[in-house]
């Protein structure tokens, strides 16, 4: 006991005299992230950015094609910072967001996006759907109060995430309707027009926001994203392929050692022991087969880091809560159970219930849709300024989501059109 006492007292004496030697290896992480955090918020302060509303043509022969073709030029906002412009000017690689909005009814199609990219997004647009219009909005989040929830209004939202790792697609345009010879790409079944006719059946006093936030990103560089590797490490599990030797831990190393002591057999002995005639690959069922023909299709296309949300606002008179089904029925069109599909993000999701905190379950709920609320208006990170809730799609996955779909699939009255072509005055015309 007194051995004790006297350990006790030495470590006490040494812990009160020389705890400050601890300190910067404790505070150094926190103090990075403040750091980051300070520069990035500096460097955000002198952005500035544009809301583009898309008034939808009247007939759009090719949506999903020429729209994946939008978002691929669109991959050109693409400028990484070096370390200098990241640590010392907090730059980082500037996003922009696709928005789906419903008004009391009224449908618009917003681009919110850094105003340096608006001669990129608009030629990018024209080229393919020469008969769009591109007007410059008021941002619409302004247009009701902010600081809602209150006593006039309430929300429900959540953000959404991928249920399965990224490398595995949703389910794309390709998939919803295989045509004929005869067929026309308009004539397919459009995922959007679930979208459009659900949200042009809400009323007034009721709002519907589906935003989806995308960074580009190289997705071959590991730095910038695992997509590649991930989906590689995928591809090798399912074809049962040996992927790279990667360096074994201390335990593995004596879990061998063991193994070739008590058996004899070294480890590499055991695994070449027995080895298939047949090639894995050709083992492979119709159904693996196509999941890894996916796999590989998505990873070699260009990319973005991603996060989406949906809100339902409404005056509390007019609050139905059914009508917040509509977007989420919207996103579990996207998935099936081979591929991947859209969940809600607990963490997000703007309705508590515990068993044993009762009491702070409407309080925590009013947190979460304040925070939910702050982030979409300011475009922001689930988790932010800590990061998460993000994923990986590509273009061709981006068109199948976002596009401008025609009146023949969509011809719903609430989204708003141009009545007419419009083209260029002819060259050489007397301007007096």
């Amino acid at each position: 006991m007194k051995e004790a006492f006297l350990l006790f007292g030495f470590l006490w004496e040494f812990i009160s005299t020389w705890w400050w030697l601890f300190l910067p290896f404790l505070l150094f992480k926190p103090a990075v992230f403040l750091w980051q955090w300070w520069r990035k918020e500096v460097f955000s302060s002198q952005q500035r950015y544009i809301l583009l509303e898309i008034k939808m043509p009247e007939d759009a022969p090719r949506p999903f094609k020429a729209m994946e073709d939008v978002f691929t030029s669109m991959w050109q906002m693409h400028d990484p910072p070096n370390s200098r412009e990241k640590w010392l000017e907090g730059k980082y690689q500037l996003a922009f967001a696709l928005e789906m909005v419903s008004t009391q009814g009224e449908i618009h199609f917003y681009f919110r996006i850094p105003e340096g990219a608006q001669k990129l997004v608009e030629s990018s647009i024209f080229a393919h759907y020469p008969s769009a219009e591109l007007v410059i909005a008021e941002d619409y989040t302004k247009q009701i109060p902010q600081d809602i929830p209150n006593k006039e209004w309430d929300l429900w939202g959540t953000n959404y995430v991928l249920e399965r790792p990224s490398p595995y697609p949703i389910k794309t345009y390709t998939k919803f309707f295989e045509p004929t010879a005869t067929d026309k790409e308009e004539m397919r079944v459009d995922p959007m027009a679930l979208l459009v006719e659900g949200l042009s059946t809400i009323g007034k006093g009721e709002h519907i926001w589906v935003q989806f936030v995308l960074t580009p990103i190289l997705h071959t560089n590991p730095n910038e994203s695992k997509l590649v590797e991930e989906g590689r490490e995928i591809v090798a599990e399912l074809v049962h392929r040996k992927g790279p030797l990667k360096p074994k831990s201390l335990i593995q190393d004596v879990q061998e050692v063991g193994s070739h002591v008590v058996t004899g057999i070294k480890a590499e002995e055991m695994a070449a022991e027995y080895q298939e005639i047949i090639p894995p690959e050709m083992r492979l069922t119709p159904g693996e087969r196509d999941i890894v023909s996916a796999i590989e299709e998505k990873i070699s296309k260009y990319s973005f880091a991603a996060h989406s949300r949906f809100i339902y606002i409404a005056k509390r008179e007019n609050y139905f809560g059914p009508a917040k089904a509509l977007p989420m029925s919207w996103f579990t069109q996207f998935g099936t159970a081979t591929y991947n599909n859209f969940r809600p993000l607990k963490p997000t999701l703007t309705k508590v219930y515990t068993i044993f905190t009762w009491f702070m379950d409407k309080r925590r709920a009013f947190v979460r849709k304040r925070r939910l609320f702050r982030n979409y208006t300011l475009r922001l990170p689930p988790f932010f300024p800590q990061p998460g809730g993000t994923f990986v799609l590509n273009t061709e996955e981006l068109a199948t989501i976002f596009h401008f779909p025609g009146r023949i699939t969509a011809p719903s009255s609430a989204v708003m059109r141009v009545g007419s072509k419009k083209g260029e005055a002819p060259f050489g015309l007397p301007m007096e």
